[in-house]
């Protein structure tokens, strides 16, 4: 039986916090120490206690500064997300609100609030209305920086209501190139990507050659009167430089999901409250990756779309006895578990060793399962994190 603590709100969608979902061999629990997972959404779990049993944190979202990742990974603690599964809403989102602001649609419906108590409103509303000409998009320039599971789906909608868009990531994987509208024309800096735009788009995470990419350098690159959108994360923006080109002029508008002290006092700036990814079946696709994630490391031991520890997949158990070893990323791992392994009797039938930064992951199958003292013996190698035994019938 695995023990799940359900955090948040996941989905409205999953019942029984998504727990049913998994099957009979889960249980919800609200007691941490208990737990073998985590199912996370919006709350910050940094100064939880973690339990000696937890092997899994499952983030229903793609940002995880909510949760301590080295922490974690130094216990041999696995964290998902669920990278792309808003991604639809987040696209559907920046290409409305281009077309609004570019319409100065905002500013026209406001006029009409203010005028509400107005006999007159019809006849001023004609007389009026010449003060919210906006411009179309259609063959006007959108650079936008990052095409991964938001931005590749942007840039194709862009492209779609005639804009002429140029793209740049310079991590663009090839599954993500492959669904690049053809029409998306590729830049290799980010000079390039801001050059005489008119729409500037980020969707980046935030890391530390990402962290206010977006500066007065990149903001005077701009055509004049360009519009700038951020739905990616706050401090991809050097907010000062932002703030500064909206006071010149440079800037027509500012639009972005991150309320914070600066950005609510800055002018023609609109601010949605961290909704980019708020819809039902945006929170539904986020529950339902992280849960098969979880349930798949938890059965098989199987890695994808980890934060901490990296991508692994020998697919479900089917004989003897999975052996998944969480350790620190240094020379000579390998060499000592197989020594110990090489002891026995054990005929090992799959193995490898991947790894991400500072820590590695061996998975092996073999054709029986192994001893207690041959386990023991495993684990008091110097750097390993966690040792699970994974059979076909039980993990």
């Amino acid at each position: 039986m695995h023990y799940v603590k359900v955090i948040d709100n996941i989905a409205k969608s999953i019942t029984r916090d998504g727990v049913a979902e998994l099957g009979e061999e889960y249980e919800k629990t609200d007691d941490l120490e208990r737990a073998d997972a985590i199912l996370v959404r919006a709350s910050d779990i940094h100064d939880l206690k973690f339990g000696p049993n937890l092997l899994v944190v499952a983030r229903s979202g793609a940002g995880v500064n909510n949760i301590p990742l080295e922490k974690c990974a130094e216990r041999g603690i696995v964290v998902f997300n669920a990278p792309g599964a808003n991604s639809n809403a987040v696209k559907e989102l920046v290409a409305g609100l281009i077309l609004t602001n570019s319409r100065d649609t905002w500013d026209g419906m406001n006029w009409v609030i203010d005028h509400r108590n107005d006999p007159n409103v019809v006849k001023d509303a004609e007389k009026n209305k010449k003060a919210f000409v906006g411009q179309e998009v259609i063959g006007r320039t959108v650079g936008v920086i990052g095409l991964g599971a938001v931005g590749s789906k942007v840039a194709n909608a862009l492209v779609a209501l005639g804009m002429d868009v140029y793209g740049y990531d310079p991590y663009l994987s090839v599954e993500h190139a492959w669904q690049l509208d053809r029409a998306v024309k590729r830049v290799d800096t980010l000079d390039d990507v801001c050059r005489g735009m008119q729409y500037l788009t980020v969707h980046v995470p935030s890391k530390e050659d990402t962290q206010h990419m977006i500066s007065t350098h990149q903001l005077d690159l701009l055509a004049p009167d360009a519009m700038l959108l951020n739905y990616a994360r706050a401090d991809i923006i050097d907010e000062d430089a932002v703030g500064a080109a909206l006071e010149s002029g440079k800037l027509s508008k500012f639009i972005c999901d991150f309320a914070t002290p600066k950005t609510v006092k800055m002018p023609r700036t609109l601010i949605t409250p961290h909704m980019g990814a708020c819809t039902g079946e945006a929170e539904d696709n986020c529950a339902h990756m992280v849960i098969g994630e979880m349930k798949d490391y938890l059965e098989n031991g199987t890695i994808r779309n980890s934060v901490n520890y990296p991508a692994c997949d020998f697919g479900p158990v089917k004989e003897g006895c999975r052996i998944a070893l969480l350790h620190k990323n240094i020379p000579g791992m390998i060499g000592q578990i197989s020594s110990i392994l090489g002891n026995t009797t054990v005929n090992i039938q799959h193995m490898t060793n991947e790894a991400q930064g500072a820590h590695a992951y061996t998975l092996l199958d073999t054709t029986t399962p192994l001893d207690q003292n041959t386990v023991k013996a495993l684990g008091k190698i110097g750097g390993i994190y966690r040792i699970r035994i994974i059979t076909p019938t039980k993990c």
